[in-house]
């Protein structure tokens, strides 16, 4: 019988990510929808058999603990020498193993967030073969009893040892395990019991959902080899950038460029919210970095109908070309103001990087 090991082509002390990783390396040159031949086929399976033992931790043990592994005889082994099989073997494995999870990404834009939205996510999975229905069989064909092992999946054998003759376990080579053979395969599926398929899954996305965020829909994975349980899907978020509105946290924030003689009376403005406009009232006086904030206008909370804010930093526009008249009126302005319009030295409490530090949290 095959080494496990050498099969996946790992070292004995691998680590079990190492295994799966060349496990998937072999199923993706071997699998028979990527490589038809019977050949491939044959090795797809030893591979699989090698892989369902390699990748339990429990049944690795049990698997170096036997001759095969170089690691002695295992318990039962022994004790089934003294004591006529009273220990009982492992019996057969099902064919029928859980599917994969499959991840999946979505990008939404920044107002499909606020309230939700509904998507259509196509994906390439594996679904039960509609010709078989998971059995694996060709059409009027059933799994019969191996004739190697006769149904237990596993053969045993007498060996010397210093403790003298011991029985020894190991699956068996003719079923791979499983305690039953199969004539004649499937021709759709190839034996596997399942196909590769493209399907559309409709989905409601919730509010208030953000980048690396992932929903799970359970069952909704790939389908398991041989009829067994559907996996998992995971669709993970990805919001993408907007040209004028940042988020933070539930709250929409942006910077409005005012020009300096608003800034000096006041203005009315309708900025172009993500769901409508949004009248925002600039104080006369406003100063650069002040935040105005307009309540209940920012992202629906997850899980909740509550929104956020929006929150606007002013930034005043400073003129940099002027006609005489408007020079003109401004030292005019100037000149009535002196006091006022005098350059001088900020104070702590009411200085530009003291409203920057409280805005950013520092």
């Amino acid at each position: 019988m095959a080494d496990f090991y050498e099969t996946l082509g790992v070292a004995r002390d691998a680590s079990q990510d190492e295994i799966k990783k060349a496990y998937r390396k072999l199923a993706r040159q071997l699998h028979p929808d990527v490589n038809p031949s019977p050949e491939a086929a044959e090795q797809f399976k030893d591979v699989t058999a090698a892989y369902d033992t390699l990748g339990d931790p429990q049944r690795r043990r049990q698997y170096d603990a036997g001759p095969s592994a170089g690691g002695g005889f295992g318990f039962g082994d022994i004790f089934d020498a003294f004591f006529g099989g009273a220990a009982g073997g492992r019996g057969p494995r099902s064919r029928a193993q859980r599917g994969q999870d499959a991840l999946v990404h979505v990008d939404l834009d920044l107002h499909e967030v606020m309230f939700g939205t509904h998507r259509d996510i196509e994906v390439n999975t594996a679904e039960r073969c509609p010709d078989c229905d998971g059995s694996c069989c060709a059409d009027g064909v059933s799994p019969k009893t191996c004739s190697e092992c006769g149904g237990a999946g596993e053969v045993r054998r007498q060996v010397r040892s210093v403790l003298g003759p011991v029985v020894t376990t190991s699956p068996c080579g003719t079923c791979h395990g499983y305690g039953t053979v199969i004539d004649k395969h499937c021709t759709t599926c190839h034996g596997q019991g399942r196909v590769r398929a493209r399907t559309t899954i409709p989905v409601d996305i919730p509010a208030g959902v953000d980048s690396g965020l992932r929903i799970r829909l359970p069952g909704q994975g790939e389908a398991g080899p041989a009829g067994g349980a559907n996996a998992d899907l995971y669709l993970e978020i990805r919001v993408r950038d907007h040209e004028v509105w940042q988020r933070s946290g539930d709250d929409l924030e942006c910077v409005l460029e005012v020009a300096m003689v608003d800034a000096v009376l006041g203005e009315q403005v309708t900025l172009p919210g993500l769901d409508g406009d949004i009248e925002l009232e600039i104080p006369a006086g406003v100063q650069s970095g002040e935040v105005l904030t307009v309540a209940g206008r920012g992202i629906t909370r997850l899980q909740s109908t509550q929104r956020g804010d929006v929150k606007v930093t002013v930034q005043v526009v400073t003129p940099t070309k002027l006609d005489s008249r408007q020079k003109e009126l401004l030292r005019e302005f100037a000149e009535r103001d002196r006091n006022s319009t005098k350059p001088k030295l900020a104070t702590e409490k009411h200085g530009l990087f003291s409203r920057m530090r409280e805005r950013f949290g520092r």
